[in-house]
C-alpha cells in the first residue's frame, strides 16, 4: 500500500510527538562504527606565480580540521546530545591525534579507536586561495589513505572493540564510506545488536538483517542495477532492496524529491523535502539524516517519525558549506517554522 506525500496537516497532527522525541535525544547511548576521515581546509591569499613552476604561491592564513566521512556521523550524533562511542581506524600520525582530540572535546568515548601504524588516518586536505577582495576558491585536494584492507589482526581487534562497546547502547550505526573498516568480522560483530542502522555506499547485502538502511538514490540505483526514474521503478527498487537485505525498513533519500520509506510489511511513505530553496551544500547531509533518525528510533519513535526528523535535520545542514551539524534547539525552531506554514 502506498501512502501519499505527507501534507502539513499530517505534520501538525504529529507535532506533539515529534517535539517529545526531540526532548528525549539527550544522553541516548549509541555506538558508531565508521570509516573515519579528517577533513582539512587550508586557506591562503595569492601572492604571485612561482618561479619554480606555473603554480600559485599562497600566503597561509588558516587551517581548519573537522570530522569527515564516518567521523561526521559520530560528530552529528554528539551534537544532537547522544552519548556516543566510536569504533574505527586511525593511523599513528598527527591527523589521527587531531581526530581523537576533536572527538574527546565533544565528549565522545574514543576507547574503541584502533591505531594501525601501517595505515595513514584517512585525510582529505583541501587547499583554497583567494586574491584580495575576491571569493575563496578550492585549488586542489590531497587525499591520504590506504587501498589495502586492514590485516586480519586489526580486523579482529576492531570486532572485539565492537563487542565491548555495544554493551549498554540502544543502537549501532554503521557508517561505511568504503575505506576498509567494514570487513566480515566487523560487520558480523555489528549485526549482533538488535538495532542496526546502515549507511553504506555499496555492498548493502553484506549487512543482511540490519534494521534500517539509508541509501541515497544513486546508491539505491547501484544496488538494484537500474535507474529509478518514476514511481513504478521507485517502488520496485524499494521492494527489491528490502528483499535482498532482509531489512525491516529501507529509507531512500532522494534530494529535492524528499525521502521514501519502505517497510517489510509493504507500506510506503513519501516524505517531501522540507528545504528546497536554501541548499548550498549537501556534503555530509546523509550523516545528519542517520544521526537524527537513529536517535528518534531509540527515543521510541516510529520509522515514519524518525524519517521526518532525519529529513528536518538535513534541511538545516544543507544551508551550510562543507560537513555540518545541527542541534535539537535548531531542529525545534525549524519544526515550529514548518508548523506555522500549516
Amino acid at each position: 500500500m502506498s501512502q501519499a506525500v505527507p501534507s502539513f496537516p499530517q505534520l501538525a497532527s504529529a507535532a506533539d510527538q515529534l517535539f517529545a522525541l526531540l526532548d528525549r535525544f539527550q544522553d541516548i547511548p549509541v555506538l558508531v562504527i565508521g570509516d573515519l576521515t579528517l577533513d582539512e581546509f587550508l586557506t591562503g591569499q595569492v601572492e604571485r606565480l612561482s618561479r619554480e613552476a606555473p603554480v600559485l604561491i599562497l600566503r597561509h592564513e588558516s587551517t581548519r580540521q573537522v570530522p569527515g566521512g564516518g567521523a561526521n556521523a559520530v560528530y552529528n550524533l554528539a551534537k544532537l546530545g547522544a552519548r556516543v562511542k566510536v569504533v574505527g581506524l586511525i593511523g599513528n600520525d598527527s591527523q589521527g591525534k587531531a581526530l581523537r582530540g576533536i572527538f574527546e572535546a565533544a565528549g565522545i568515548d574514543t576507547t574503541g579507536l584502533v591505531v594501525d601504524p601501517s595505515r595513514p588516518t584517512v585525510t582529505k586536505s583541501r587547499i583554497a586561495g583567494h586574491a584580495r577582495q575576491s571569493v575563496t576558491q578550492q585549488i586542489v585536494r590531497i587525499d591520504r589513505k590506504s587501498d589495502a584492507l586492514p590485516s586480519r589482526e586489526i580486523q579482529q581487534e576492531l570486532a572485539e572493540a565492537i563487542k565491548r562497546a555495544k554493551v549498554g547502547t540502544k543502537a549501532v550505526v554503521c557508517s561505511d564510506y568504503g575505506e576498509g573498516v567494514f570487513t566480515s568480522p566487523v560487520i558480523g560483530a555489528a549485526l549482533q545488536h538488535s538495532c542496526v542502522v546502515v549507511d553504506a555506499q555499496k555492498g548493502l547485502p553484506r549487512y543482511k538483517g540490519a534494521t534500517i538502511f539509508t541509501p541515497n538514490l544513486p546508491e539505491a540505483e547501484l544496488a538494484v542495477g537500474y535507474g529509478v526514474t518514476d514511481e513504478v521503478s521507485l517502488q520496485h527498487a524499494g521492494r527489491e532492496l528490502l528483499e535482498f537485505t532482509q531489512a525491516v525498513y529501507m529509507l531512500i533519500t532522494r534530494g529535492e524529491e524528499g525521502m521514501s520509506l519502505f517497510s517489510h510489511k509493504g507500506s510506503i511513505d513519501h516524505i517531501p523535502a522540507f528545504n528546497q530553496t536554501d541548499v548550498f551544500d549537501v556534503t555530509g547531509a546523509g550523516d545528519t539524516v542517520v544521526a537524527a533518525l537513529t536517535l528518534a528510533l531509540c527515543a521510541g519513535g516510529s520509522a515514519w517519525e524518525a524519517a521526518v526528523l532525519g529529513n528536518l535535520a538535513a534541511s538545516l545542514v544543507v544551508r551550510q558549506f562543507g560537513t555540518a551539524t545541527t542541534t535539537v534547539e535548531e531542529m525545534k525552531e525549524a519544526l515550529r517554522s514548518l508548523l506555522e506554514k500549516a
